[in-house]
């Protein structure tokens, strides 16, 4: 199921009665919240932040009628089990968790509490629903992926910026990315054949981002693409700056890249997600399932340039190009 289908979904299972919306929750509930990031992340707090606000117009207020319990795994991903498993432990009605290694770690943690899920790309092939219309677990949530022209996009948008770009590094963590890497390098790899440029493998293993950037400074004309992983997310600020460094134009998954230093952002608004997820946490805490909740696909997506940065690399953007983009830094 791709992006048309969910867009039928959507208004079914975001509707909420109006009366359970009025109605003000008597009963303390508990929420865990899982984060393969590094808790001093301002980004993941502000969209965390907004995970809140949303929950209050659902009448929910922190200290009097629910509480979260936050674990963060500073971006180690090999504490995601043993968080997840404290989480669990405290009994939880509802745990909410982003991206596809805590995902993960959450369902080996726990078959029966409820689980919703924020940028997670592709939950079918990575095993934590059975179908995206019908979840059929404990499991469901809100994808950062199935746009099956994202990898298209990518490269025109960074060769339009920067047109001597010929050849693509792809970067990500085969241990944490979607589907080890496959589900985005499909979707780039026919976009690559299809508009005639070349891909460079650039992998981060055993989390030695340095060592993935080696290959991109033996080839002439070599760009940057960086696929949306929760290893990419934590060392952002290395990639950015060894992209700067190195003179290599680059296009990020999210916009908090490029606000960071990066050139140039293309992918979901992920302070969206949260806001939505916090619907469904509501729907669960109120007694729904997530069985019954469908998997959500991303509505509203990010273009942010950063011009002080292309300036930087003696890249001039043009004007059309900044007149369509969602936020211009300068």
């Amino acid at each position: 199921m791709r992006r048309r289908e969910f867009i039928t979904l959507l208004g079914a299972a975001a509707a909420l009665p109006l009366r359970a919306r009025a109605q003000t929750p008597d009963a303390t509930k508990r929420i865990g919240v899982l984060s393969p990031y590094p808790e001093s992340d301002n980004a993941v707090q502000a969209q965390l932040a907004l995970f809140r606000s949303a929950l209050g117009q659902f009448g929910w207020s922190e200290g009097h009628n629910f509480r979260i319990d936050y674990r963060w795994a500073g971006g180690d991903m090999e504490r995601l089990a043993p968080l997840a498993r404290e989480l669990v432990e405290l009994r939880p009605n509802a745990l909410l968790v982003r991206a596809t290694p805590g995902a993960v770690a959450a369902m080996r943690a726990t078959r029966t509490i409820p689980i919703v899920f924020a940028v997670v790309s592709d939950p079918v092939g990575d095993g934590l629903v059975a179908s995206i219309a019908h979840p059929g677990g404990n499991v469901t949530g809100f994808t950062n992926g199935l746009e099956e022209s994202i990898g298209g996009k990518w490269i025109e948008i960074l060769r339009e910026i920067a047109p001597s770009v010929t050849r693509f590094g792809i970067m990500y963590n085969p241990k944490t990315a979607p589907g080890g890497g496959a589900y985005y390098m499909g979707l780039i790899k026919r976009a690559a054949d299809t508009l005639q440029v070349g891909i460079i493998p650039t992998l981060i293993e055993n989390g030695d981002v340095d060592a993935a950037f080696q290959p991109l400074t033996r080839e002439a004309g070599a760009g940057l693409l960086v696929v949306p992983d929760a290893t990419t997310t934590v060392n952002r600020a290395r990639i950015v700056e060894l992209a700067a460094r190195l003179r290599v134009p680059a296009i990020y998954p999210f916009r908090f890249f490029a606000e960071e230093g990066g050139l140039v952002s293309y992918g979901v608004e992920v302070g969206d997600l949260y806001r939505r997820a916090a619907a469904y946490v509501d729907r669960i805490l109120r007694g729904a399932t997530p069985a019954e909740l469908p998997v959500q696909a991303p509505t509203k997506f990010d273009l942010v340039i950063n011009l002080k940065t292309a300036k930087a690399l003696g890249i001039t953007v043009p004007l059309i190009m900044q007149m369509t983009a969602t936020d211009v830094i300068e």
